[in-house]
């Protein structure tokens, strides 16, 4: 039964068919029909087109999505491409103003000392000879600058270079162990001997049996003849911790120094400089600090209402 249904399923499908055929044929050929004729046609016409419309739309659709998500690939990709970009040249910028921050401060620092200088960037970290604690920087002979000159930051005394070739310097930080510089105090003019520790402590020895270490005491390169290898008056650091013992027959301290060794970016050589110290000490400068002043908002208080007694009748 339900083959014999499906068939006169199908029969009807062909005789509609047939039907409206026959009707557009006349209809082209000139042979006026009746509105009646032409409703019973999109009568009969319009379920085999919603049929058909239903059947072949999903597969124009699936070619349109497949040609759009081509476009819109390409788009996303463009997009990616961008944002890549941007955020190179983000932080290629934020380097810039790094650098230029510091370079800034350098400058200021050698400017204060009559210092005449070579600015440079630093390009690596380490050597790869020697297990010495050494950065490189991009600038060499060709910019004047020559083994055993000081190397100084925005803070103060970063090291000596100790190589150069064309373009580049290698500079040996104050951090290694064997980097020695002579200091004074600033408050007592006393002289001693700064030791690297290869860690960001250093080691102070007083080479005046009369004079003393006081925490807090900030250090100044001494000096070397010629300038070479340290300017005079250059900031090294400040004492943190002394040992005053009596039994001991020289004096030692403790030291941090002021240049951060482990975030420079600029860096200066020192070409020039005078031979006696700077009149006074090149300290860092500090970072401003802003004052906030509050101003309180009066609080209103009431004012209290007089009680009133009432007098007694005599």
């Amino acid at each position: 039964m339900a083959r014999g249904g499906g068939n006169r399923s199908r029969l009807l499908l062909v005789i509609l068919l047939v039907t409206a055929l026959f009707f557009v044929t006349l209809d082209l050929r000139g042979v006026s029909l009746t509105k009646g004729s032409r409703s019973v046609a999109q009568t009969v016409l319009a379920p085999v087109q919603r049929t058909v419309s239903t059947i072949f739309s999903p597969v124009g659709r699936f070619f349109g999505d497949v040609k759009n998500f081509g476009k819109t690939n390409a788009e996303l990709k463009q997009v990616l491409a961008a944002n890549k970009l941007l955020k190179s040249r983000l932080a290629a910028n934020s380097d810039t103003k790094g650098q230029l921050t510091q370079l800034k401060a350098v400058l200021d620092l050698a400017g204060r000392g009559n210092f005449k200088v070579a600015a440079a960037r630093v390009i690596a970290r380490g050597s790869a000879s020697s297990f010495s604690q050494t950065l490189t920087i991009d600038a060499g002979s060709s910019s004047s600058i020559r083994s055993g000159m000081t190397v100084i930051s925005q803070n103060g005394l970063v090291g000596v270079v100790k190589s150069t070739t064309t373009s580049t310097s290698i500079v040996l930080l104050m951090s290694d162990p064997s980097f020695k510089v002579g200091v004074r105090i600033a408050r007592s003019q006393s002289v001693g001997v700064l030791s690297g520790l290869g860690s960001t402590i250093y080691s102070l020895v007083l080479l005046d049996p009369s004079g003393t270490i006081k925490t807090g005491d900030i250090l100044l390169t001494n000096g070397s003849e010629g300038n070479k290898p340290f300017v005079p008056g250059v900031p090294v650091g400040v004492v943190v911790g002394a040992d005053n013992s009596t039994a001991s027959l020289t004096q030692t301290a403790t030291v941090n120094s002021y240049a951060n060794l482990n975030d420079l970016g600029v860096v200066s050589v020192v070409l020039s400089a005078p031979t006696t110290a700077p009149s006074k000490p090149l300290l860092p400068t500090p970072n401003p600090i802003v004052t906030v002043y509050v101003t309180p908002t009066p609080v209103a208080v009431p004012t209290p209402t007089p009680s009133v007694t009432p007098s007694k009748k005599k």
